[in-house]
This record gives C-alpha cells, structure tokens and sequence, in this order.
C-alpha cells in the first residue's frame, strides 16, 4: 500500500511539473527578451543582429533588446549569454569567429559549439574580397602571389579569427598546393607572407587605404563602396560565385584556387535546455522573418546571401565550418 502511495505522489509530481511547464511554455514570451551580439555595435555582425531583432519582436509582440558584448573573438559575450537561464528569453547569435574559429584556435574556449547550444537558424553569409591599393603593383592574384614568391614577399593585414583573416590563411595554405592554371602554369612552390594583426575593420580598411599593408581580406559590404569609388583595387571575391555587388570581379576559383570558399556567417541560437516549445516557436517565427520584405530588402543589395533555414540545416553547417577551420589553424599553426 505505501508503495503504491509513494509511486501516486511522483505520479502527481511528475504531471504538476509538466503542466507548469506546458503553462509557461504557452504564455511564453511574457516580458521582453534579450539578443546576446558578441561584438561591438557598427559591424556586419551587429547590423544583422538588429535586423533580425527589429522584424521578430513584431512576430513575438515583445520588445528585444540587443546587447553588444564584445572581446575575445565573440568568445566573451558567448560566454556570458550561456550563464543565463535556458528560458528562451536570451537568444545568442552565433557566427564562425565565435563558434567555429574560436574552437580552432583554443580547444578549452569554455563552451562546445556543438553540445551547449540548439542552433535555430542561419541568418546570412556574406563574401569577403582581397583588396590592394589602385596603384599596387600586383593587379591580380597571380601577380600578388608571385611577389610572395620573390624580394621581400608581401604583407597583409588581418583581424584574428575574422572571417577575412581565415580567407587569406586559406588563400596561403593553398598556393602552396599546386595548382593548375593553363598552358603549364600553376600557382605552388610557396611563398613568403608577413601577416599584420589589427584589432578591427575600421583600421584593417585604412592600412589598405594607406598603404600599410599590400593586400587584405574584408568583408564585401565594408568595401565595395571603396572599390566603386576607385579607392581601392578589387583582385578576387572568397564566395564560390560572384558578388552581385561586384559583378566583375572574379572568384577566388577563377582565379586559380579551385573549391575556394570563405565567407562570414551568423544564425541566432539559444543555450541546450530551453524549452521545445519555445525552440519551435522561435524557429518558426526566425524562419517568416528571414522570408520577410525587410530583411530581403535590406541583404540582396547589400551583398548578403539568406542561406537555408531551420535547426538541422544550421547545426550541420556549424559543424561542418568547426572542423574545418580547426584544421586549417592547426596546418597553418596560427596562434594568438
């Protein structure tokens, strides 16, 4: 009889403790949320944060408020988003500087990009593009490459763990791979780079502006005004095809690097434990607001992609983009 009793109690344990659940997942989102952007405010990754947040409050009728948390590669903020309960109302962007590069670069970053989140969706990619000053003497990649090869070599300038910064390792790592170019060419044999570090894109852009670099990887939507202007000198774009903002600048595969493919990403996710309701709701609601006017208003002219939407789709990507720049790092011996 006792343990019969005894098994009763947890049985209405157990259905209180759904109920409530169920109850809190229903009114959910009963106060404002907040979006975690592991980077200052100004950059590509804040302006895509902003969008989303700005069109999925409408969806949800609650205000979100974005919270720029910078340091570390994005690493900082991550951080400080998964101390907070798993209750939905923290989103996290996400995005290959802080869940893909920073697992490269530090195997003990704090959190696994793979275990500790549920990635609900991709929010965009975007095309770096290597850039030299107009009066560079080397006007293509080819002859950028060969410059490496003999005298001094060449400098290039970089922000760790950016998007641009992995495109360039990737450019060099390549070169010394041959490849066939036509007529019993081929870019290999190696080549001397001299990477220079800088803390961002406003002073990475004014390096190549005033010469303090030969070349660099930046982020198409930073420059292409630049490259229009004529203040800068566009050599060849790190997407797999051509940047509808610079329709006449070739890939880096047409350039000779075949299967070249560098580009930034973000997505919003939310820390493991929030509730399934919850996920599916924000999933849902990511994926109207991705299809929406507004953003598609905003990405197509600017140079964004708007990749595949959903959790399964973004969490394979994640992963696949860690285990590829972690060995990349690791070939290349990167440290910082």
């Amino acid at each position: 009889m006792r343990h019969a009793l005894r098994m009763l109690a947890c049985g209405a344990s157990l259905l209180m403790a759904v109920t409530a659940a169920v109850a809190q997942s229903a009114a959910w989102p009963s106060k404002p949320l907040t979006l975690v952007v592991p980077f200052p405010a100004g950059g590509t990754s804040d302006v895509m944060g902003r969008l989303v947040a700005t069109e999925l409050e409408k969806a949800l009728g609650q205000p979100i408020k974005v919270e720029n948390i910078g340091g570390g590669g994005g690493v900082k903020g991550t951080l400080e988003a998964l101390k907070r309960p798993a209750d939905g109302y923290t989103l996290i962007q996400s995005g290959i500087g802080q869940n893909a590069v920073a697992h490269a670069l530090d195997a003990n970053v704090g959190y696994d990009s793979s275990r500790d989140f549920i990635h609900l969706t991709q929010v965009h990619e975007g095309a770096n593009v290597l850039v030299v000053k107009p009066d560079s003497p080397y006007q293509s990649v080819k002859e950028l490459v060969a410059a490496a090869k003999t005298g001094p070599g060449v400098t290039y300038g970089y922000t760790p763990a950016a998007s641009g910064h992995m495109a360039m390792e990737l450019m060099i790592q390549m070169q010394r791979t041959c490849f066939a170019i036509g007529k019993g060419e081929n870019l290999c044999t190696g080549g001397k780079f001299k990477g220079v570090s800088f803390s961002g894109g406003k002073p990475l852009l004014d390096a190549a502006l005033k010469g303090g670099v030969d070349a660099i990887f930046i982020n198409v939507d930073a420059a292409h005004r630049l490259i229009k202007d004529g203040k800068l000198k566009a050599l060849a774009v790190s997407s797999k095809g051509r940047s509808n903002l610079l329709p006449d600048v070739p890939t880096m595969s047409e350039a000779g690097y075949l299967g070249f493919e560098a580009v930034s990403w973000s997505g919003i996710s939310v820390a493991k434990g929030t509730p399934p309701a919850v996920v599916a709701r924000l999933e849902t609601e990511l994926a109207k607001v991705m299809a929406s006017a507004p953003v598609k208003k905003y990405m197509e002219p600017n140079g964004f992609t708007i990749p595949a939407q959903g959790s399964s789709v973004y969490s394979i990507y994640v992963s696949k983009e860690t285990d590829r720049w972690t060995r990349l790092v690791r070939i290349a011996g990167i440290k910082l």
